[in-house]
């Protein structure tokens, strides 16, 4: 791959790709990702003007983020339809992998009431169905304890037909009637169809128009050879015919940029035009960086009647059906998803909505307090023993100290001031850009005795055995780096950063929060190592974390260690559309 690290050579080409935004009289350039950063599985209807969309997101929690925008380009984030304990007691911290959790949500509209339904995988008696209701998306509060259903496989969608019967086809394609009130699902499941010949027939979503049943799903598996194709019936139940022209979507055996184009959904405008959303990765035929891994992209479609639906296939530079006017007047406080962090965290302020946990996190873990956001530390580190049943407390399955926003641009700043006065060796607080327990890289500070690295300076009134040092380490890197945090930094916060050194590279550094200018870079690593591994379905995230390192017993670390964080910024600085192209 060909990247421009410097910020001249970037601004050049954004020069020039905003310069050639010359479209076609009537139609309207964009560029995808339209929702950057994490937002696999997008699943879309639109409401009154508005639109809405749900993304999957396993064992991050708050979980289903619903999106909504009315110029289809500026999404905000509105609320989370999995948002509390409550809702389904006891799940989170019962499940051991890594990827296990929410999957392949589907949003819908009817008379008046918005559903999620999505299916939960990894609990220990197995998979079950769930569907969230809201009569306000706008508000978490306002989504329902889910009604749960029995399920053998995943991605449900949810449709309604003539009737006012109500089915729920997934992976297989299976279909079967649901109750909305009970959960309860007819038997036997009945088969639809079964795809074009490739793997993982899955992502169904049911459409009718002009008389026709569309089935539209995914077929190849998520990676390369990811793609849509569709079917037809004049009966819900079929038999169902296979366009002769499948797929209807994909990049798989290009070179584009954007690959593992698949799982996708259909929608209209107010003005009847058709667009779909699907997932995508920006990783160019190598498939070797593509550390935000699968995003979510914007495509026009032209579907005349009683024809098939036309695809206009994925790129970063986009021309298509004339777009809603910009408007960003969405209700909630929630932030759009393209927009900076700037986080002080006031005493008596929320945590923002687009800070997830891993995890259900334990309570009172965090907290906003006169000293920032409280974050205490969990005896198992970021790692843990992400898969084991014997020793759960140290597994990051009853709460990791963790707290993080998806990385939205490939190139981005990121600091937090950190506030933290370890009272013993092995409590540790940092930053990290994370993908999985077995997948991120982490800056932290950390007590250490002497003995771990005689170059370290002692901290001034402690005693000279124990030293407080930056930690720069990595899954996927042989060694971690330790150096002393000098005296003078020792009176205030120290300010933390994490930064793309370009499109490939991350750089973590620290500085006193008083002498920015004074930074020492600690580490370098490649966002390869963030990049599929143990994480091929979700996204990093970067932010902030606290542990003791295993001290202590049950869930509770020894006496001290909390971490204190203000001055929280995330800002974007470039999306790259493009092997070449930046904007």
């Amino acid at each position: 791959m060909r990247f421009f690290s410097s910020a001249s050579a970037r601004m050049a080409l954004l020069a020039s790709v905003v310069s050639s935004a010359a479209v076609q009289a009537g139609n309207s350039t964009y560029y995808n990702p339209v929702l950057p950063g994490w937002h696999s599985d997008p699943s879309c209807t639109q409401v009154d003007g508005t639109f809405f969309c749900v993304t999957s997101t396993f064992i991050s929690f708050p979980g289903l983020p619903v999106y909504a925008s009315k110029d289809l380009v500026n999404w905000k984030l509105i609320s989370h339809a999995w948002n509390r304990e409550s809702q389904l007691p006891g799940i989170s911290w019962n499940t051991t992998g890594q990827q296990q959790g929410m999957y392949a949500a589907t949003i819908r509209y009817r008379d008046e009431r918005f559903y999620v339904i999505c299916e939960y995988l990894g609990t220990p008696r197995g998979d079950i169905g769930v569907l969230f209701k809201s009569d306000d998306p706008f508000s978490d509060e306002a989504w329902s304890d889910p009604v749960t259903f029995p399920v053998e496989k995943i991605d449900p969608d949810l449709f309604w037909d003539d009737d006012g019967k109500t089915y729920v086809a997934t992976q297989g394609i299976i279909l079967q009637e649901i109750d909305l009130e009970t959960g309860e699902v007819s038997q036997p499941p009945i088969s639809l169809w079964n795809g074009t010949g490739g793997v993982w027939p899955e992502g169904p979503h049911l459409y009718k128009k002009d008389g026709w049943y569309y089935l539209m799903i995914a077929e190849g598996g998520t990676q390369m050879d990811h793609s849509i194709t569709i079917a037809r019936s004049r009966n819900l139940t079929g038999p169902y015919e296979a366009y002769e022209n499948n797929p209807i979507l994909t990049n798989r055996g290009t070179d584009e940029y954007f690959q593992t184009v698949g799982h996708g959904d259909l929608f209209q405008d107010a003005n009847g035009n058709w667009w779909g959303m699907a997932l995508a990765t920006r990783s160019g035929p190598e498939f070797e960086i593509y550390p935000m891994g699968r995003e979510a992209v914007l495509f026009p479609v032209t579907w005349e009647e009683g024809e098939w639906p036309v695809l206009q296939p994925v790129r970063g530079k986009m021309s298509g059906w004339a777009l809603p006017p910009t408007n960003r007047d969405i209700p909630g406080d929630g932030p759009f998803n393209s927009d900076p962090d700037v986080y002080d965290f006031a005493e008596g302020t929320a945590i923002p909505r687009n800070l997830v946990y891993w995890r259900v996190p334990r309570d009172g873990a965090f907290s906003v307090t006169s000293k920032g956001l409280q974050i205490i530390p969990s005896r198992n580190n970021l790692t843990g023993t992400p898969y084991s049943t014997t020793t759960p407390e140290l597994s990051g399955q009853q709460g990791l100290s963790f707290i993080g926003r998806r990385q939205t641009d490939t190139l981005f700043s990121f600091s937090v001031d950190l506030t933290f006065a370890p009272r013993q060796v092995g409590q540790e607080a940092g930053v990290t850009v994370f993908l999985t327990q077995v997948n991120h890289i982490d800056l932290g500070v950390v007590l250490l005795t002497k003995s771990s690295n005689s170059t370290c300076a002692s901290r001034r009134r402690r005693e000279a055995k124990t030293h407080l040092a930056l930690r720069f380490r990595a899954e996927g890197l042989p060694e971690s780096r330790t150096v002393g945090v000098p005296e003078e930094w020792l009176d205030g916060p120290i300010r933390l950063h994490i930064e793309t050194a370009n499109a490939t590279h991350y750089n973590l550094a620290a500085a006193p929060a008083a002498d920015p200018y004074a930074r020492i870079l600690v580490g370098t690593a490649s966002a390869g190592l963030m990049s599929g591994g143990n994480g091929s379905f979700v996204g990093s995230l970067v932010g902030a974390y606290a542990t003791c390192n295993g001290a202590g017993a049950g869930v509770v670390c020894p006496e001290g260690g909390e971490a204190y964080l203000t001055r929280w910024r995330y800002s974007g600085a470039g999306q790259y559309i493009s092997e070449t192209e930046v904007v």
